[in-house]
Formats: structure tokens, sequence, C-alpha cells
């Protein structure tokens, strides 16, 4: 996420802040110093974005070379652009993108930036203009938009479903690497019981976010530390010899672990690694400029019979198998994180047979 709060808490300053880090034009982030005349132009942009991995545009600024130029005044406050931008949406682009707009106002003169967060749509494609074209980002400078080619079609039919497979794939990959883990460990992973997965990813993967040799980078900046073994696209830390927790370069992060011992279910080690997997998951989408929805997937196997034991109580748990998920935006995990991990904790609870005083 280029910004470290909701859109609708951005200050000015917070634009000027982020626009010093000269962070250049890419597949997700956009400058421009005016409101486009080319209505249609600008909902090329706007439409790319939907289409693609979602992104955000900031107008206001000079660029250079792709990057954003200095000064960083923002341009003449304008009270009709957010309607003004709300309008080419409807009128060039179909089905219509939902968008968020920020207008960041200088308190000191009568200067502003515009933020135009767009995610990743599921309402794809997106078809601009009267010839009805569907455009895709490239990040590239000479063409930073393109028309999407036939053989990447197939990634915006049909709500986006050849992306709905690769994220199949991506999980069900995930699960087979920790049950080669289990294997590696003299264990039948049909055998294991108490198995817990926490798994976020993108919830319409369609390409690599980042190269696969920058993962062992990310992985120290984000704070895990540790022997790594790579596999395809990704790379696996054994955190302890019960759980592991991997990383991708399509945007997969999946911590894995067996929790139960001699039938008892261990809660509060759950818990606690649950939470500190969400945070990590915060610092990594973070890391990717990521800011489009991901599918959250809570999965607890083979816990039918198995005891949970909080302090001087016991209770038994009743459900064999618990999957909980839900979309959930990174900036949710960056700016709201103890809030949301509570209530994932405590859904997740009650399917445990744990009462309200226990949570």
């Amino acid at each position: 996420m280029f910004f470290q709060k909701p859109i609708n808490q951005l200050t000015f300053e917070d634009v000027r802040n982020f626009l010093k880090q000269g962070v250049p034009e890419n597949t997700m982030l956009d400058y421009k110093l005016l409101l486009p005349k080319n209505n249609e132009k600008f909902a090329k942009t706007i439409a790319a974005f939907a289409n693609s991995l979602g992104g955000t545009i900031i107008i206001g600024v000079k660029d250079e070379h792709d990057k954003p130029k200095p000064p960083f005044n923002g341009v003449q406050v304008n009270t009709k652009i957010r309607g003004q931008i709300e309008s080419i949406i409807q009128n060039y682009i179909d089905p219509v993108v939902f968008v968020d707009i920020a207008t960041c106002k200088n308190p000191k003169n009568n200067n502003m930036f515009v933020v135009v967060n767009i995610p990743q749509s599921n309402l794809t494609p997106h078809l601009v203009g009267p010839l009805k074209r569907a455009y895709v980002r490239t990040g590239q400078a000479s063409r930073p938009e393109t028309i999407v080619h036939p053989n990447n079609l197939p990634w915006l039919l049909d709500n986006r479903r050849k992306s709905n497979n690769l994220r199949h794939i991506l999980v069900d990959k995930g699960e087979a690497h920790f049950d080669n883990y289990l294997r590696s460990l003299s264990k039948n992973p049909d055998e294991v019981r108490g198995v817990c997965t926490l798994l976020l990813t993108p919830m319409y993967p369609q390409e690599p976010l980042r190269d696969f040799k920058e993962l062992p980078s990310i992985a120290r900046k984000i704070g895990l530390n540790g022997t790594f073994n790579t596999v395809q696209d990704g790379l696996i830390l054994q955190i302890s010899k019960q759980s592991t927790l991997e990383i991708n370069s399509y945007g997969l992060l999946m911590y894995k672990a067996t929790l139960e011992q001699d039938g008892i279910f261990d809660y509060k080690r759950f818990t606690e690694e649950a939470a500190k997997t969400l945070k990590i998951a915060s610092d990594f989408y973070r890391e990717l400029n990521f800011i489009s929805p991901l599918l959250m997937r809570i999965k607890l196997a083979k816990v039918r019979g198995g005891t949970i034991k909080i302090a001087a109580q016991k209770k038994q748990i009743i459900e064999d198998y618990i999957r909980l998920e839900k979309q959930v935006y990174p900036i949710v995990l960056q700016t709201g994180l103890a809030d949301f991990a509570r209530g994932v904790l405590e859904e997740v609870s009650w399917a445990l047979n744990l009462m309200p005083d226990y949570l």
C-alpha cells in the first residue's frame, strides 16, 4: 500500500511525503498533473487498473522520466473534481468501476492533491468508450495501458474465472508443500490431527507481483529470519518442527502447523501464532505495494474429539472441520489489525466450542 492509512484520512502532507520517496510510475501507480481534458484517456487509465491489479492515481504531480518531480505543491483546489471523475467513469466505462477518491487540501494555501484508488475488479472486463475496448496496465513508460491481447482476454472473462483457477492451484501447491514437510519428519499427513492453515492470497492472481529472486530480501524486511527452502515461485521458512510459513511471488502467504498433541489442542499457541501471521501479512503486502482484495482463510482439520485447555478449563471440540473465509483489503491489516484479528479469532473460538467468557 502506498499510504499507511485509509484514503479518507490522507492529508496533503501525507501525499507530499510519499512523493519525496521518488517512487516511479508502475503497474499500480500513475501520476498526473491535472485531470486530463481527454476524458476517454483518463477513463482508459482507470479501467486498465481495474482490469489488472488495481492501482492508485495521484493528481497534482509533475513527473519526469516516470518519477515525481519536485517541488510538490499540488494544484489549485477544484471543488468539482470528485464529481468530474465520477462522471467520467459513468460515461465512459462499462461496467462502472467503483473507486475511492480523496481530495487532500493544503491548509496553508489553496492547493491540493487528489488521490484515486482503483481496486482490482471482479466485474471484468471493463470496456472503455464507444468502441468498447478493454485495456490493461503494463507499467511501461511508453505504453502504460494497452488493449487487451487475445491471449490475456481469458483472465478477464467470466468474472476472472482463470484467476480463480490459478488461486486454487497456488493454495493446493502450498498445502502439498506442508504435506511433504510432514513426510520429511516421517509423519503420515493423513494421520496427523489438529492441522491449522492460515493463508492470505490475492483474490484474483494473474502474474507475479515480484520476481522470485526478490523474495529473500522481502522476507528479511518483514522480519522473517532463519533457514529458507526454495520452491517454485516461493520460499518456505521452518518456524518449528510443527509449523512452516510460505510466501511466494504471486502474493500467497500461508502458515501451516500441527497444533494438537496427545489429544490436547494448543489454543494459546494457535491464537498467538495466528495474530503474528496476520502482522507478517500486513508487512508483506505493504512491501509488495498491493492494495487490491485478498482472500483470507483459516482452516482447522481433524480436530473433533480433541480437547482445548484454557487455564483450568477443558472443552471438547465438536466440529471435525472448521473453515472461515473473508475478503479483506491490505489497508485493513495495516490500519485496523488488532480489531480484525480479534474478530477473526472470536469466530474461530466460537466454532471450537468456546463460550464468550473464554474470549
